[in-house]
């Protein structure tokens, strides 16, 4: 069993800042994973030519089974709101996360989380960077429970705030809401955490320890796989831990195999 998760940049390439759909497909293929967590993922917005970037991601793999959730209406640095029901946007720009399968999925459950009400200040790289107050966008976490070759396993998928602090306090909401789904569990994503902070604030396991940002010169680990240790049925050994270079994005995947 593959396992991987990737912040798409919304599919565009840092060299030409373009967004192509045959390069996204090519990428994902490449990855090869059984269960993928997609964060920082557009649907219907202008910047990505309009394109659905779940379901050509579900496409390239070969994966029958997949999901969407918008974090917000509108696009993101831009205007936005947050969608706080279930429904499609009502034909506008959607912001969010994917969750892929290639295992059959008994259920889907969304869990909103509240952005930070203020603007953060967050330091912008580059010759115009410097100190910038920025609007926290709210966030979402997609939960699958799978059957898969091991038994069935809960997947969730998110991508936590950029604010230090409202991050953690987001993950111990998550890691509160997906205790009382079955185990084993498995949380996937961009948590905008190191590694340590990660695993020491969700008591979790990483199953990966690899720098994943940027993607050029990896130096931190921002995104994560961590199982949760508590359960009867413990997830098969780790026996391969990558973070391949990309032709799209700013991170890399993060890709774990199981025995």
């Amino acid at each position: 069993m593959r396992l991987a998760t990737f912040n798409l940049l919304h599919g565009r390439s840092p060299q030409d800042g373009l967004v192509d759909e045959t390069r996204l497909a090519t990428t994902v293929a490449a990855i090869d994973a059984d269960i993928l967590a997609l964060q920082e993922v557009d649907r219907d917005q202008s910047r990505s030519n309009h394109l659905d970037l779940t379901t050509i991601a579900a496409r390239a793999m070969n994966a029958p089974h997949h999901r969407f959730a918008a974090a917000v209406v509108g696009t993101p640095g831009e205007r936005f709101r947050p969608l706080t029901h279930d429904d499609d946007g009502h034909g506008e720009p959607l912001y969010g996360i994917g969750l892929i399968s290639r295992y059959p999925v008994r259920s889907w459950q969304v869990t909103r989380l509240t952005a930070l009400p203020v603007r953060s200040p967050v330091l912008v790289s580059g010759p115009d960077g410097g100190i910038t107050l920025l609007r926290d966008e709210p966030r979402v976490v997609l939960v699958a429970t799978l059957d898969t070759p091991y038994g069935p396993i809960t997947a969730a998928a998110t991508h936590l705030s950029f604010v230090p602090g409202w991050n953690i306090r987001q993950l111990r909401q998550v890691v509160r809401a997906l205790r009382a789904l079955p185990p084993p569990r498995i949380l996937l994503g961009d948590l905008n955490l190191p590694a340590r902070l990660a695993t020491l604030v969700s008591g979790w396991r990483s199953l990966a320890h690899r720098p994943t940002y940027p993607a050029t010169h990896p130096r931190v680990q921002l995104d994560h796989i961590l199982a949760d240790p508590r359960g009867s049925h413990p997830l098969p050994a780790v026996t391969a831990v990558a973070t391949p270079a990309a032709t799209i994005s700013d991170h890399r995947p993060l890709v774990v195999d199981l025995a």
